[in-house]
């Protein structure tokens, strides 16, 4: 049997794995922030800052949704790298099945839950006048093709799993790429507005998923896989259950801080539609720091994973150090970046007409650039939480950096302290370094050594 599509990362060189592993990952990601910019870019130039405030708030709605699938699947993806790493492959199978009817059934009702309370939401986020029903319209077609984003997310988090992300990559490059080609086509010639680049998103998502599962489908014996159709309708308990407790912290994490940022935003939201599309810009410009982290973290999670499974401690601890030199030194260049060319970024989003909304460019700079370091040290521990399978540390960093210390930072700077939209940014910037100290009280302890036999060995 063929079986050099599974990684072993419990031996050989740490720093070389950690690249070609992540690196993919961090294309792939990237590959993500570029459409959902041309998203922006393309909607800013032809319908304005109007435009541009409608994607920013219909997208930050649609992202609570995906970021609980998020959670989810990086649960999955850790179970996956236990199974590889205590030497219980023959489990990966019948816990894929369990996962994937799980998440599709789970995507089918948060669809319908957003369809329903979508306004509602939407007025809750102090949506401006003059883009709301442009966000509302890209919720609904959003909220419709949840199904494929929770899909793409559960395949590609079984690939990662077991140590392949070149197979996500090429798929996310074919939906990059047609993405970026209807978003013109859409808003571009027929003129749909912000709902045509919902669509055109929802549209590459769906040939992105199916092209992965029929990839892996076919390949299913090179990846050790004996999952039936029936273990989607019938998933085992005990898969199920061990799931359930590792995924539901995650996914109450990465929801929990899209919740406290769609507070954040709403109070942005309410600054006026000037702020609230320098917002939406600000995000996807951030988005390359978080899309860095989110990389290292997952190939990090990964590999701690397998290592923890197979009670190889020292090499977790060198996996971490390789993290910090990585991360950090991307965010010290990411920075310099930034401080140089600030106005030249920001206008790549707008039009010249929009003049008040690149003048708010000067005073973000600063935070932006704490905001990368944040995301830099967030990635290593993220890594040791997840990969640790400790579900405890886990809800207990969701409750402080999702909702703690994220509102209340942005409360304390924006509001007690009145810098306005400039201190809720700052608050959501140093509210990205909670994981990392709470990760490295974490890593102190020692409890993620002792925590093997919890976590699949």
């Amino acid at each position: 049997m063929n079986k050099t599509n599974i990684r072993d990362f419990t031996q050989g060189n740490i720093g070389r794995q950690l690249i070609s592993f992540s690196l993919p990952l961090f294309f792939s990601n990237l590959l993500q922030i570029v459409y959902n910019m041309a998203d922006m870019a393309v909607v800013g130039n032809i319908l304005g800052k109007s435009g541009i405030s409608a994607v920013s708030v219909g997208g930050d709605l649609t992202m609570l949704l995906t970021f609980v699938s998020m959670g989810f699947s990086n649960a999955g993806q850790v179970i996956i790298a236990r199974y590889i790493g205590s030497g219980q492959r023959n489990k990966t199978g019948r816990f894929v099945g369990t996962m994937c009817g799980f998440l599709v059934l789970s995507s089918i009702i948060l669809s319908f839950l957003g369809l329903l309370f979508q306004k509602p939401l939407l007025y809750l986020m102090n949506t401006p006048a003059e883009a709301f029903e442009g966000a509302a319209d890209y919720c609904a077609v959003s909220m419709s093709g949840l199904v494929f984003v929770y899909g793409y997310n559960a395949v590609s988090a079984i690939l990662r799993g077991m140590g392949d992300s070149k197979r996500p990559f090429i798929f996310i490059s074919i939906s990059a790429v047609l993405n970026i080609i209807l978003d013109l086509f859409f808003v571009a010639v027929l003129g749909t507005g912000a709902w045509g680049a919902a669509l055109a998103t929802v549209i590459s998502q769906a040939v992105s998923v199916i092209s992965c599962t029929v990839y892996l489908v076919k390949n299913r014996k090179n990846y050790e896989l004996e999952a039936s159709l029936s273990d989607f309708f019938r998933p085992d308990r005990k898969m199920l259950s061990d799931f359930l407790k590792l995924g539901t912290p995650m996914a109450i994490k990465t929801a929990s801080i899209q919740i406290s940022k769609l507070f954040v935003n709403s109070w942005i939201n309410a600054c006026g539609v000037a702020v609230s599309a320098f917002a939406g810009i600000a995000n996807k410009v951030s988005g390359i720091a978080n899309l860095i982290s989110t990389a290292m973290n997952t190939a990090g999670s990964t590999m701690v994973g397998q290592n923890i499974a197979a009670g190889k401690y020292d090499r977790v601890k060198g996996i971490l150090k390789s993290l910090s030199v990585i991360t950090l030194t991307t965010a010290a260049v990411l920075s310099f970046i930034m401080v140089l060319f600030p106005t030249e970024i920001f206008s790549l989003f707008t039009t010249e007409n929009d003049s008040d909304v690149l003048a708010i460019a000067g005073g973000y700079v600063p935070i932006a650039v704490i905001l990368f370091f944040a995301a830099a040290l967030r990635a290593v521990m993220n890594a040791l939480i997840n990969g640790s399978g400790n579900y405890k540390i886990n809800f207990v960093t969701a409750i402080f950096d999702g909702i703690v210390m994220r509102i209340g930072l942005s409360v304390v700077f924006g509001y007690v302290l009145d810098m306005k939209h400039y201190g809720f940014w700052l608050g959501d910037a140093l509210a990205g370094f909670t994981p990392f100290f709470i990760g490295f009280v974490y890593y102190l302890t020692g409890r993620w050594q002792v925590n093997a036999e919890e976590t699949g060995k």
